[in-house]
Order: structure tokens, then sequence, then C-alpha cells
């Protein structure tokens, strides 16, 4: 499997608002059309649409200041409902954890998940990210250090 990771361009940020999620995930994440919007104002975030191969199969956002716990923050991983299963998130993880490891003194990743997304909580306990008990509102946070 070739998963890549590529910016959003006026080419490809439709069809990564297009993108879909299963019903059961609908309440876990914003939509991709609220991302690109919300990038559109906040200079520092910055959106990759993940491809495995040459097709777009998810999205991934991330902030470029860092923030709470003094980490780096994932904003946004999503893989189409219909492409999910077949470990591309694990994959467009690994590849964005190597783009961000270049930010500044970067030392700590973090990403908030709600905690009843249990599938988010077992893919990034495999990628290393640990949870120290940290809760932001209705999201629990876990960090991945370097």
């Amino acid at each position: 499997m070739e998963v890549k990771l590529r910016g959003v361009t006026k080419d490809n940020w439709e069809a990564c608002c297009e993108l879909e999620l299963t019903a059961a995930q609908q309440g876990f994440l914003e939509g991709n059309v609220y991302s690109v919007a919300q990038a559109s104002f906040e200079p520092t975030l910055v959106m990759r649409a993940i491809y495995r191969s040459d097709r777009l199969v998810g999205f991934l956002m991330y902030n470029t200041e860092r923030e709470e716990l003094d980490g780096y923050w994932i904003y946004r991983l999503m893989v189409d409902r219909r492409h999910q299963g077949s470990g591309i998130g694990q994959e467009a993880i690994g590849l964005l954890l190597e783009e961000m490891r270049q930010l500044p003194a970067a030392t700590c990743i973090v990403v908030g998940y709600h905690p009843d997304n249990h599938v988010a909580h077992h893919l990034y306990e495999r990628l290393g990210f640990i949870d120290h008990g940290d809760r932001f509102g209705k999201e629990m946070a876990v960090r991945y250090t370097f």
C-alpha cells in the first residue's frame, strides 16, 4: 500500500469535503468542510489530503504553533468510510509525525478525540501516544513524544 500526504489545493479541496465517515462516527469529528473553512481563517493550520496510490482517501489537519500541553496538535484525522480498516490511518499518522517532527523544537505531538471513539483510541495507542489523563471539554488528549 502506498500512502502519501499531499497539500489541500484548489484542485482537491472539494473532494476532501466529500469524504464520508460511517454513521457511528458522525458525532466524533467536524466535517471536512468546517476544517477547510477553519484553516482559511487560521494561518497556522496545515491541511493534508491522504492518498492511497493516486486515490484521495482521507484528510488531516494540524497546527504549526504549540498549544496546550506545550505540544503541536493534530486537529483532524479522517479516512473515508469506504477505505477504513486497511491501515491507511496508521500509515498517514506515521507520515504526519515525520512531517511534524520538523517543526521548531518539536518534542510533543498531541491529539484529542472523543472518549467513545474506540477506534481512534486503539490507533493512537498502537502508534505510541500515551494517555496522561488530560481532558479538554468532551475530548481526551493523548501525547506522542519524540
